[in-house]
């Protein structure tokens, strides 16, 4: 039975793509955490369209793939207690080449496709070429109870107004008695002066301080006595007026 050249090149490429789909790849655990304290049900999967791989955790703490045929695959580690980056890792198969051509980047769940991360470098170890793989940090699947803590009953609003009225009640006699004479005379007579020690004196004495109190007048910054007077004055004026012939 004789070939022509056309077939014994395919047959040639089709016997050199299963001996490059032979190549076992390899993903190794880091150092922390320590892969001996992994359950054994951890295992590591290459998915893609229509193919899947799996492999078992080996006692060097590596995931040996085999026969695994060229394309574009996700890398997972599934482990109860840990997480663990994602991969995604093309093999490729190069006409001449000795090996195929394996890379890694990172990635993650829900990301396109054509955005790469990070390139993953290829490690040489004893179980063959391979990828190390990055951990995530431990799972926790228990929400633990809040402790009591004093700080929580500061941060509450009320709790703030309480203690900041405290301070102003106890402080600010001491803050006058420490104050200048001449500062405090002054601050005393602008106390006299304002239109609200009027308001507090009626207050003190049992009568109602806002019978006679004009907000109006008073966010306008015009003194009572003044109006009343210009009142007089135009009630005056107008008899006059109405009396002059």
């Amino acid at each position: 039975m004789r070939f022509t050249v056309p077939e014994t090149g395919a047959l040639l490429s089709a016997f050199f793509s299963f001996a490059l789909a032979s190549d076992p790849l390899t993903l190794y655990l880091p150092a922390k955490p320590n892969p001996f304290t992994l359950p054994p049900s951890t295992h590591a999967t290459l998915s893609s369209s229509g193919v899947h791989y799996s492999a078992p955790l080996s006692s060097a703490n590596t995931f040996v793939f085999r026969n695994v045929t060229p394309g574009s695959y996700l890398a997972d580690i599934h482990a109860p207690t840990d997480a663990f980056h994602p991969l995604r890792i093309d093999i490729q198969v190069v006409e001449g080449a000795e090996h195929d051509v394996v890379q890694a980047w990172e990635t993650f769940r829900g990301n396109d496709w054509g955005n790469k991360g990070e390139v993953v470098p290829v490690k040489e170890g004893s179980k063959g070429r391979g990828f190390e793989v990055r951990a995530i940090g431990s799972k926790n699947y228990f929400m633990e109870r809040p402790q009591f803590s004093v700080f929580t009953i500061l941060k509450n609003p009320m709790i703030l107004m309480a203690l900041v009225s405290l301070v102003l009640l106890v402080g600010m006699p001491k803050l006058m008695d420490s104050m200048d004479p001449e500062l405090r005379a002054e601050f005393e007579a602008q106390q006299k002066n304002s239109p609200m020690n009027a308001v507090m004196n009626a207050q003190a004495s049992g009568e109602n301080p806002l019978t006679n109190f004009d907000m109006a007048a008073y966010l306008a910054g015009s003194n009572k006595k003044e109006g009343g007077n210009s009142g007089n004055n135009g009630g005056g004026s107008s008899k006059n007026q109405g009396v002059r012939r």
